[in-house]
């Protein structure tokens, strides 16, 4: 028996008929599964170890027999396995929808292989134009500098460095010459990239496309040549500029990549769009974990069961255990969903924040009581009376991206003052209209209660207002 295998004997044990909203078996899944993300896999077979990545892949080409041939192959010749991911620094933050396949390369760092995490500094330069209406603006050196600063840290929780390679990709493109980049265009076919959906769609609507994104999965695909790489993993989104790699790989005449794409993951506003810093229903790796904590909280129930696919190491088998439960009404909602916040807060931030998390979230939130909660932000009427609500939540608290983030809060029902006297709560809930409003107005209107405390909630995050 494998050590994974002995390690989900242990958590069905758990899961078989234990009150899942307790936390004393809460603390228990979570010290087993946690312990799972430094869980040695080198004893899985390499059939095995290609059936645990199939299984939370959207593709695996050419197919799962030929990685585990490859993974064998690997062994037999006494070299690494490489495996490949990289990222473009178009932004200062990764969040968890970038987390999904780093964790599927954690796994395969812990069964042994090599993996090889790719800065596309010069990448970024062009701007990988997958999905985009129009050109991306161009990154100057040191818009990209700002933005690596913190790269490595922040997906240190998925991958240990000092077993892995950080590369950054102007180690070879800065050398590539004219004729090796013609050579190589000129054996890609033009077809292979009007494959593409949003190239199409730009050209038929009249948008602008520049030669440089055309050829932009061309450049990437150099990457995959510089390292050798066996496999890289991406976005299902990255399907086609993957496949170039493939080609270009053939092209310089190397045993083409297995190619591994995972599911985007949905924002946690459960509206179907997908995980974005931009739309504001993300969970940034570098959160706090009452923020992680909480945002994770407030998903709808739909994305309970997607969200502990693409972001634990639960398998197959106990999720299956959870949805059953659930169905049977012998589990509640609520204790999956803590269950799944507490499996995130420690993979960022260890067990005791995970611990520390649920128990701020019950006095926070399940005991209906703001009084005795430690750690709220507190904002003074006084100093903040002539500030916009908008202005207040989004640049203040930093509760949230945007002034029209905090507008869409308001619009969901999600924006409220409340009054709490004697554990007592009394909301009012605030229009979208209210988000130009001064918080002295907001304030005004409300009224005061003699002996009570005010607080501000903006979605699942909470403020104190000291008047």
């Amino acid at each position: 028996m494998s050590r994974l295998s002995e390690s989900v004997t242990r958590v069905m044990h758990i899961l078989d008929g234990a009150d899942l909203g307790a936390d004393y078996t809460a603390a228990q899944l979570l010290s087993e599964t946690t312990a799972r993300r430094s869980l040695d896999l080198s004893d899985l077979s390499p059939e095995e170890q290609a059936a645990l990545v199939e299984g939370r892949a959207n593709h695996l080409i050419p197919s799962a027999a030929v990685l585990a041939e490859k993974i064998e192959a690997a062994r037999a010749a006494g070299r690494p396995f490489v495996v490949k991911y990289g990222i473009d620094p178009t932004s200062p933050d990764v969040h968890l929808g970038h987390a999904v396949p780093i964790i599927i390369a954690s796994r395969f760092q812990r069964m042994g292989h090599h993996v090889v995490f790719i800065i596309g500094d010069v990448t970024a330069k062009i701007g990988d134009p997958s999905g985009r209406s129009s050109d991306r603006p161009p990154l100057t050196d040191e818009d990209i500098a700002r933005n690596l600063s913190g790269y490595q840290q922040q997906v240190t929780p998925f991958i240990d460095f000092e077993r892995a390679d950080l590369r950054f990709n102007g180690e070879w493109l800065n050398k590539v010459t004219l004729p090796e980049l013609v050579g190589v265009l000129a054996r890609v076919p033009v077809s292979m990239s009007l494959q593409r959906e949003d190239f199409r769609t730009r050209l038929a609507d009249g948008h602008g496309l520049s030669v440089a994104e055309f050829v932009y999965s061309v450049v990437m695909a150099w990457d995959s040549v510089a390292i050798d790489a066996d496999v890289e993993l991406g976005g299902v989104d990255q399907l086609l500029n993957l496949q170039m790699c493939r080609k270009v790989m053939e092209i310089s005449e190397q045993d083409p990549e297995v190619v591994i794409t995972t599911p985007l993951i949905e924002g946690t506003d459960g509206t179907g769009t997908k995980m974005s810093k931009s739309k504001g229903n993300y969970v940034g790796l570098t959160a706090s974990p009452d923020d992680v904590y909480g945002r994770l909280m407030s998903i709808p129930d739909h994305l309970t069961e997607p969200y502990l696919q693409l972001l634990t190491e639960w398998t197959d088998d106990e999720i299956r255990v959870i949805t059953k439960r659930l169905e049977e009404g012998t589990a509640h909602p609520m204790a999956i969903k803590r269950i799944l916040a507490g499996e995130v807060v420690a993979a960022l931030h260890g067990l005791d924040a995970a611990a520390a998390a649920r128990a701020e979230f019950t006095a926070r939130f399940s005991k209906r009581s703001f009084a005795d909660t430690q750690n709220l932000p507190v904002i003074s009427l006084k100093d903040h009376a002539e500030d916009t609500l908008g202005a207040l939540i989004s640049r203040t608290l930093d509760f949230a991206p945007s002034i029209s983030a905090v507008r869409r809060v308001a619009q969901q029902k999600g924006l409220r003052l409340i009054l709490e006297a004697d554990g007592e709560q009394a909301p009012t809930p605030l229009t979208a209209a209210s988000v130009q409003q001064t918080l002295g107005e907001v304030v005004s209107e409300v009224g005061a209660l003699e002996g009570a405390e005010l607080y501000l909630k903006v979605g699942r995050k909470v403020a104190r207002i000291d008047v």
